[in-house]
């Protein structure tokens, strides 16, 4: 699945007019290229998620027949349900299939999926996340055990930990990559507009989510104009 109903708030002035996953890098689009990125690895059903400027999505899909893969839309039209709350909307399409790649539609990476999918099902967490060492304002945290253990803040202080810090944990920056276990919906907790970090902090004490560490793979949230240059110099082709 591939989160594209976000409002781009932070991409404007292009999302004044057209969503973000419509936004071009060096002539296709974030959802286009992500739909390819996908296809290297023999993903070829995709459900994406709609609603700021939903129709120039759904036009864009039919226009090039989902640039070669089978794309079912899940609606958000009416109101935009954030991460989590987009994820379960879509738990229909989805309950079938285990396990699930969630992935948000502004990131472009190079990172080796079909390496994390074999880590998840060699060590079977509920979920696996992709992370590296990069510099960001916000970090989930892992023990030893490389398990998710809490979130920190460190521009605000705020932290949500699942149990008092011993010191050892690693702090890693969240790549916006899942790979999740379908049982994952009976224990969702929460209703409407929610985050899927949540849903994470939510069930960490209870169940494993582990990180999958791609540190030293090319990389771009591409969330502000300014990243779109950078993400034209990564990704060329």
């Amino acid at each position: 699945m591939i989160l594209a109903a976000g409002l781009g708030s932070r991409l404007k002035p292009w999302t004044d007019t057209h969503p973000k996953a419509l936004a071009m890098v060096n002539g296709k689009s974030l959802l286009q290229r992500n739909i390819e990125y996908l296809q290297k690895f023999q993903i070829k059903e995709v459900v994406v998620n709609v609603h700021h400027f939903a129709d120039q999505i759904i036009d864009a899909i039919k226009k090039t027949n989902g640039w070669g893969s089978k794309i079912l839309i899940s609606d958000e039209t009416h109101e935009v349900l954030e991460t989590g709350g987009g994820f379960l909307k879509a738990a229909s399409f989805l309950q079938e299939t285990n396990p699930i790649v969630l992935m948000n539609v502004d990131i472009l990476t190079d990172l080796n999926l079909e390496a994390m999918i074999c880590y998840h099902q060699e060590k079977k967490p509920l979920v696996t996340l992709a992370t590296s060492d990069r510099k960001t304002s916000r970090y989930f945290l892992f023990d030893e055990a490389n398990k998710l253990c809490g979130w920190r803040n460190v521009q605000t202080g705020e932290e949500r930990i699942a149990a008092p810090l011993s010191g050892s944990e690693t702090q890693k920056a969240f790549s916006g990559i899942h790979v999740v276990e379908s049982k994952i919906f009976s224990l969702i907790r929460q209703k409407g507009k929610f985050s899927m970090v949540d849903v994470y902090l939510d069930l960490m004490s209870q169940h494993s989510i582990n990180s999958f560490d791609h540190t030293g793979n090319l990389f771009v949230d591409v969330g502000k104009p300014e990243s779109l240059a950078t993400a034209e110099a990564m990704f060329s082709v």
